[in-house]
């Protein structure tokens, strides 16, 4: 289990009766989540007192409800910055638990920069996981609003982010800026038929990060379904991974999919890592009570 406690403008104050009482940066929000299956005392005053609270409806989906909140505002975890912005489906474009991976991620992608190359094997680097002049290669799919795309280029490497939907490809990129940070590759694709070419390619990258969804489309229509094709994505993503000095991340937010099962899956297509790490990423509330909010595995080698 990791927690991602470092955050100060973000803050689980509570949980009960299948929702969360949230702070974002000055914001108070209340949102549903599945996992929260104890009913205690909701004492909180806050949660009488939100900005804004995400009900369910009883067909299906919901709505944003006594929204006293602005179109967008701004958090910070350490030097990065995310433009947060309640959407449809409780989503507000940040996934906070996630910055336990962002600290692996810059903590291997600084480690990685270090060990690169001299300058009479540069020329030779390039198309390998070693761009030129040094940086680490880091492959970022299914890459979302980009937290972990910046925590891998705040600590110097090159990356290259896909994602299908180019919306959040422009939200990701309004987070580089605010973040102060430049030079990312931008992919607008569907991610397995980005891997296919990169295989045929012969690219190489020394970090790669996976969070594919249960169900999703890709740019051209595509159809991702998470059971049927992440054998086939972690067979090419093992391709693309260089044999020494790298790393992987893999999250899985389907429930009833565990780090276990993870872990199985990866070391088929990749083999036995030298150090890995796997389980649940959680937040605990003020009253100490622990929520899972997603699974991930990791390694290095």
């Amino acid at each position: 289990m990791w927690l991602a406690d470092n955050w100060k403008d973000y803050e689980v104050l509570d949980t009960s009766a299948g929702e969360k009482l949230e702070r974002w940066g000055k914001y108070i929000l209340v949102r549903p989540d599945p996992q929260v299956i104890w009913n205690t005392p909701k004492d909180d005053p806050l949660w009488r007192k939100y900005d804004a609270r995400y009900a369910r409806s009883s067909t299906g989906g919901g709505k944003w409800q006594n929204l006293r909140l602005p179109a967008q505002w701004q958090v910070r975890y350490k030097e990065l910055t995310f433009q947060v912005k309640p959407m449809n489906f409780k989503h507000t474009g940040v996934f906070p638990e996630q910055a336990a991976n962002w600290n692996f991620i810059y903590d291997n992608c600084r480690a990685l920069a270090g060990d690169g190359p001299t300058d009479g094997e540069r020329v030779a680097a390039v198309g390998s996981g070693v761009a030129r002049g040094g940086a680490p290669k880091v492959l970022n799919l299914f890459a979302y609003t980009g937290g972990a795309t910046l925590a891998a280029r705040a600590a110097g490497a090159e990356v290259t982010h896909v994602d299908s939907v180019r919306q959040v490809v422009t939200w990701s990129r309004e987070n580089m800026e605010l973040s102060g940070l430049e030079g990312v590759r931008w992919i607008v694709e569907d991610a397995l038929k980005f891997v296919r070419r990169e295989v045929r390619r012969g690219s190489l990258y020394r970090g790669i990060i996976l969070d594919p969804p249960a169900y999703g489309r890709g740019a051209d229509g595509e159809r991702w379904i998470l059971e049927d094709n992440i054998g086939e994505m972690l067979e090419c993503c093992a391709q693309l991974l260089e044999p020494r000095g790298a790393f992987l991340v893999l999250n899985l937010y389907s429930m009833g999919l565990s780090s276990t099962l993870a872990r199985t899956a990866v070391r088929q297509a990749f083999g036995a890592p030298r150090e890995e790490q796997w389980g649940e990423l959680c937040f605990t509330d003020r009253a100490g009570k622990q929520l899972p909010l997603g699974t991930y595995y990791r390694f290095t080698r």
